[in-house]
């Protein structure tokens, strides 16, 4: 893992990143929710007029920009890891279904699959967060109804390839349940690629998640969003640029160090790769 340099720079970034995430209420210098009117849009501390005591400045309200910064990332952090998990049980199941199975089953999810490509992702999720209501847990119940489709395909195609492996068969022999074979000798050894899948998926939903509360359908203020913290920003755009740089190269960083990571354990998980 060491010697895998994609795993070592990615993972270490996100580990850093996850680190200021969790213990942000004892890193930020300030509340990120507290307003100074009378500070409003103070430069970073690389600016003549810079000071120390906001180092990355304040917003059009007068909130510390890095506290809001640091309580940011829990919120990509959470809708990440949370859509791919909701995408990731839904997809892994129907796609483990239908390369085990196959006939009818597989005809099925691949309909349901078809289907799914079918819709724009973004989409059909501004349409729903229109009608619904623009909130962090309506983001990713939407994001994780929406992204399986991946994890269908891809665990579809791994399945078939373990099902026809000799332990398989040995189990099948032994009498083990279906639901036993699938759980102790399928999901086992399709893992590697199933972790593959859920880095992608991630950053592609932190993604979307900025993109939502740009438009302002996504995360609603006050809560400390980097696609928000951008919205908001872009009518200062021109005069203080920062406002959109700092929450902009954040969002860009977290999304290189994901996938950076994800190539990383394609890598090593992958013996031709690895070799």
């Amino acid at each position: 893992m060491l010697k895998n340099k994609a795993l070592s720079i990615g993972g270490g970034l996100l580990l850093l990143i996850i680190m200021i995430a969790i213990f942000a209420p004892l890193l930020a210098p300030f509340d990120p929710y507290v307003q100074d009117l009378s500070n409003r849009t103070a430069p970073p501390f690389w600016y003549e007029n810079g000071s120390w005591l906001h180092p990355l400045g304040t917003d059009q309200l007068g909130r510390d920009y890095l506290s809001r910064l640091m309580y940011g990332a829990r919120i990509s952090l959470l809708i990440g890891l949370s859509v791919a998990v909701i995408s990731g049980l839904i997809g892994t199941t129907m796609g483990m279904l239908a390369g085990y199975f196959g006939g009818r089953v597989d005809m099925l999810v691949s309909f349901l699959v078809t289907t799914r490509l079918s819709m724009p992702v973004i989409l059909v999720a501004l349409a729903t967060v229109a009608i619904v209501g623009g909130s962090l847990w309506v983001v990713i119940l939407v994001l994780g109804l929406l992204k399986w489709d991946r994890f269908a395909v891809v665990m579809r195609s791994a399945t078939q390839q373990v099902r026809a492996m000799e332990y398989v068969s040995a189990a099948q022999s032994a009498g083990a349940s279906t639901s036993r074979i699938l759980l102790t000798e399928v999901l086992p050894n399709v893992m590697p690629q199933l972790i593959v899948i859920a880095t992608l998926e991630a950053a592609s939903a932190i993604l979307l998640e900025a993109a939502l509360s740009f438009l302002g359908l996504g995360v609603q203020p006050p809560l400390p969003s980097w696609g928000l913290m951008i919205s908001e920003a872009k009518s200062y755009m021109f005069f203080s640029f920062w406002l959109i740089a700092i929450p902009g190269s954040a969002l860009a960083l977290l999304i290189f160090a994901i996938n950076l990571a994800g190539d990383g354990l394609h890598h090593l998980f992958t013996p031709q790769e690895r070799a």
